[in-house]
């Protein structure tokens, strides 16, 4: 390897039966390893199993590594465990091409590489992650989808809100499908960035406004609601603690999509909620994953 060649970087693969065993395997080596030590993800094969890979900076202790995937996974997923090393501009493009677009109702959400499989029918949405769980294939940000989907053949929200918008999927779906403006927000500066450059190659950016902010701290909400729409793909104890925030930027009889919440979380998500005047009217479960649409009264 010459000094201008890209570092190398190791690869270790594992495959699963389906998503319901990838999540809890990709949760629990994410919380063994400390950020930046590892990136895992998992990524669907045409077969219908699915593939979790562990990437490192530096070789990993492999009889290690073995045994916390017979832990987390099984023993027979830790006997299909593969090591490799290879080049950092390999193994992402790898990870990309192993990405299948997912379709949730009238969405597709896919890597450039597969823009050619997205059908004439279906609004394609094209996110660039290394990550699987960031661009689509995530319960959560399908059942998001879904639920926006149900939304928006039942009426027509003028102002749309994305709070968490993390790589932008909601807001650019929404954009495209609405043909309208979109606020969107995070607390994390480069995902704000990613999510404007999404956008931007979606051809959604001069309709998707993204901004930096905590919860609903910031001017752009007042001028941008009150909202008939929010989707906040977020985790369980933020959308409790925005329940209040929320229900006060909301317009009368405006659609709220939560989601982020593993299933026994929901009851509690759903508790505060109904104590701000919102009122349940679907409840999606995949794979362990809850979303939630609910409406403000009248």
């Amino acid at each position: 390897m010459t000094s201008d060649s890209p570092p190398a970087t190791y690869k270790a693969s594992f495959t699963v039966a389906d998503e319901g065993a990838a999540r809890p395997a990709v949760d629990s080596l994410t919380e063994v390893f400390f950020e930046g030590d590892a990136a895992v993800a998992a990524f669907e094969r045409p077969d219908g199993r699915w593939d979790v890979t562990v990437h490192f900076a530096d070789p990993p202790d492999q009889a290690l590594l073995r045994k916390l995937i017979g832990g987390a996974a099984g023993t027979e997923a830790a006997g299909t465990l593969t090591f490799e090393t290879v080049e950092v501009k390999d193994w992402v493009k790898a990870s990309l091409d192993d990405l299948v677009p997912v379709p949730a109702a009238r969405f597709m959400v896919h890597g450039a590489h597969d823009r050619a499989r997205v059908p004439a029918n279906k609004i394609g949405i094209e996110i660039e992650a290394a990550l699987a769980f960031g661009t689509g294939h995530h319960g959560t940000t399908r059942g998001c989808l879904l639920l926006l989907d149900h939304v928006l053949k039942r009426g027509s929200p003028q102002r749309v809100l994305d709070l968490g918008t993390g790589t932008g999927v909601l807001a650019i779906a929404a954009a495209k499908a609405t043909r309208r403006s979109v606020l969107g927000s995070d607390i994390d500066a480069p995902s704000v960035s990613v999510a404007r450059e999404n956008a931007r190659l979606n051809g959604a950016g001069p309709l998707v406004q993204v901004i930096r902010a905590t919860g609903f701290a910031a001017a752009e909400f007042a001028e941008a609601g009150p909202f008939d729409l929010v989707l906040a793909n977020i985790l369980a104890n933020p959308l409790r603690q925005l329940a209040a925030p929320m229900q006060r930027h909301l317009a009368p009889g405006a659609n709220v999509i939560l989601s982020g919440l593993l299933t026994p979380q929901a009851r509690g998500v759903l508790a505060a909620y109904r104590a701000r005047g919102l009122v349940p009217i679907r409840h999606l479960t995949i794979e362990g994953w809850s979303s939630l649409l609910l409406q403000k009264k009248q």
